[in-house]
């Protein structure tokens, strides 16, 4: 039987690199989906547009991992189910995450391990926060070719179960844990997310959330 089959996309180059997928062994990852990932967030570009509205103090000159890096990694990380950044841990060496992030497999530098994720998450002020919430909504505007004629917005609250004493992680008795209760804006027509803005786990279901638009 032939092994050859119809390929279906191409994977963009890595630093002029052709990239194939095939099953002969080798360095392997069990992650490869994160390339097909990894295009749709270039094609979006959003990484680079995050990146840019955080202010990063270090010395360019000893920089290793900037911004735009270090939030690709820890977004396509969780796009893979991988939802903890200590997994970056061993992740930082896949050469399925390192094509994604535009580093070669095996003569690339490795990507950023947790401690530099948790410094990072930790790092924008809450002028930048509400600045990134911006960029997420401008990015779903940008999703359509001509402005709707109507939109409708679809307005939910969710559990989000947590460990440990974490800022707003309140006990809810309604749900019996201790979590945040974040506010989820979809799009109903595309199924496209909109906002999301984390509340305390204690919210009370009768407080009211204000959408503001902004034309």
């Amino acid at each position: 039987m032939s092994d050859d089959t119809s390929q279906p996309f191409l994977f963009p180059a890595i630093r002029r690199k052709k990239i194939t997928a095939d099953f002969d062994g080798g360095r392997i990852t069990s992650d490869g989906g994160v390339l097909l990932l990894a295009a749709a967030e270039r094609r979006i570009g959003l990484a680079d547009r995050l990146a840019r509205l955080i202010a990063d103090p270090r010395d360019p000159r000893r920089v290793t991992h900037g911004v735009a890096d270090i939030l690709r990694a820890r977004m396509l990380a969780i796009a893979c189910g991988y939802e903890d950044a200590d997994d970056l841990d061993h992740l930082r060496c896949d050469p399925g995450f390192k094509l994604a992030c535009g580093r070669l497999p095996d003569t690339g530098r490795d990507l950023c391990s947790q401690p530099t994720i948790s410094r990072w998450e930790n790092a924008p002020t809450l002028r930048e926060v509400i600045r990134l919430t911006y960029a997420l909504v401008d990015t779903w505007c940008d999703s359509y070719a001509r402005p709707p004629v109507a939109v409708t917005l679809d307005i939910d609250d969710t559990v989000d179960v947590v460990h440990g004493h974490q800022q707003l992680a309140l006990f809810n008795a309604h749900h019996d844990e201790r979590c945040f209760m974040p506010i989820h804006v979809y799009d109903a027509a595309t199924s496209r997310p909109v906002a999301i803005v984390i509340r305390p786990g204690k919210t009370r279901p009768d407080r009211k959330f204000v959408v503001t638009c902004v034309v």
